[in-house]
């Protein structure tokens, strides 16, 4: 199987360093979900399709062109690691939306293209909005309702931790609600506030991986993010194929 053979680390780049630019350490946070229809993908090695949907983050404001986006940097992460299997990531993101806005284009661009893993970044603009808990619980339960009627594996993204985002006292409850519905619905969830908040409390500061507005993610942190994402993607959708592969040091 062509997943036995993954490497989660870019073999280029791994083992060197680039500038000043912090290690990216790759941890060990699952989603915890089975991605059941990303694995039967893999494991069949047929294209798998996954949309990234959400706003500015997902977008790559911060990004210095587009290929740096989290979702380019995702789709070549996979591709690399997993030769065998075609692998399509859609970048759906647009800066300044919130749930609402992202529901009223689910149809045309998520459920259109017929995914397979869907990663659906949410709740950083409501956050900077000051948006009640029982508003997002609303649109997070309608959008996860919607997108398993198209049996995609779902996985939600939570906000990015910054110092923007910091200063809104809603910002960790906000994280929690979302940790707590992904739990209810049997999504999967991808922590990026505590992947983040790990980085600045191993003594990375904040202008390592986000940019002077203190809301967006630099290169470095798109990439970070992406690796990390990466490898969880791939132990969750196969998890005791990848249980005895060594991960090397990302950079």
């Amino acid at each position: 199987m062509a997943l036995a053979a993954a490497v989660l680390v870019d073999p280029a780049r791994a083992g060197t360093t680039v500038g000043a630019a912090p290690t990216c350490t790759l941890s060990d946070f699952d989603l915890g979900q089975i991605l059941t229809r990303t694995r039967h993908q893999l494991a069949n090695g047929r294209t798998l399709t996954i949309v990234a949907i959400g706003s500015s983050s997902t977008e790559g404001a911060g990004a210095s062109s587009a290929s740096a986006a989290y979702p380019a940097r995702l789709e070549a992460l996979l591709s690399a690691r997993l030769p065998g299997v075609r692998i399509k990531v859609l970048n759906r993101g647009i800066g300044g939306e919130e749930e609402a806005d992202m529901l009223a284009r689910f149809d045309r661009d998520v459920i259109a293209e017929k995914p397979d893993l869907v990663l659906w970044q949410v709740a950083s603009n409501a956050i900077m909005r000051d948006r009640s808990l029982s508003t997002q619980q609303a649109l997070l339960r309608d959008g996860i309702a919607r997108l398993k009627e198209t049996g995609a594996d779902t996985v939600l993204v939570d906000p990015q931790y910054t110092t923007a985002v910091l200063e809104h006292a809603v910002a960790a409850p906000m994280v929690d609600l979302i940790a707590a519905e992904a739990r209810r619905q049997q999504i999967g969830n991808f922590r990026r506030f505590e992947l983040m908040r790990d980085w600045r409390e191993h003594g990375i500061p904040f202008a390592a991986f986000s940019i002077p507005d203190g809301l967006h993610m630099n290169d470095w942190g798109y990439d970070c993010f992406a690796r990390n994402l990466a490898a969880a993607i791939i132990r969750s959708a196969a998890p005791n194929a990848m249980a005895s592969i060594a991960v090397a040091p990302a950079h």
